[in-house]
């Protein structure tokens, strides 16, 4: 009869189990803090979307802004946050605004969000007063 050397255990040792499960429940619990954030922040771009396609003054925009952020439940923002600007003719609506998420007692994240409907991508400057503008 031949023997056999006894092999190496080849594995995951409970203690390196625990740690690779600990990594993937901060990661869960960070993407569980960040994905409403991104959520909102699609259903606001989709609210500027739509109010540039109703038209009409910027009172009225942001009216319609305001109603489709509703539906929403976006909270971050409302119409009268939106820079609403006219160039070449072409009404444009642009936002901009900071996130704070907290995460482990004093420690918060800050995301900037941003968005606008100018094909360019870039956001109009909001007025120093806040009002939204409207430039021919």
């Amino acid at each position: 009869m031949r023997h056999q050397a006894p092999s190496k255990q080849a594995g995951v040792s409970l203690t390196g189990l625990i740690l690779v499960l600990a990594v993937i429940g901060v990661i869960a619990v960070f993407a569980l803090k960040l994905l409403p954030t991104w959520f909102e922040y699609s259903a606001i771009k989709e609210a500027i979307q739509r109010a540039k396609e109703a038209g009409g003054t910027p009172r009225e925009m942001q009216v319609a802004f305001d109603k489709n952020a509703g539906m929403n439940n976006v909270t971050a923002i409302s119409g009268r946050d939106l820079t609403i600007t006219r160039d070449d003719g072409e009404t444009q609506v642009s936002f901009a605004y900071e996130k704070r998420v907290p995460l482990v007692g004093n420690v918060s994240l800050v995301i900037d969000y941003a968005g606008t409907t100018d094909p360019s991508g870039v956001n109009a400057a909001k007025e120093a007063d806040g009002a939204a503008t409207a430039s021919q």
